[in-house]
């Protein structure tokens, strides 16, 4: 179907997925589970903010699987 279609084009691309609370994750996307939840490697976490600040730094977080639910945009780099 052209939507699994859409999502096999985006694994392993960089996507910023910012969440319910303001935080940021900065990852590779490796997929979704059943329900949806955004599977996503090599992560880095920023928070609420990230990008109005000048020294803002990401924490290493790596393999983190974000629920659909607290996903408020994903965006592909």
């Amino acid at each position: 179907t052209p939507a699994v279609f859409r999502i096999r084009s985006l694994l392993q691309k960089i996507v910023r997925v910012t969440i319910s609370d303001g935080r940021i994750f900065i990852g590779s996307f490796a997929g979704t589970d059943q329900p949806l939840n955004i599977l996503v490697t090599n992560t880095e976490e920023y928070p609420p903010g990230f990008g109005l600040e000048r020294d803002s730094s990401g924490r290493y977080v790596g393999q983190v699987v974000i629920p659909w639910r607290l996903v408020k945009k994903v965006e592909v780099e």
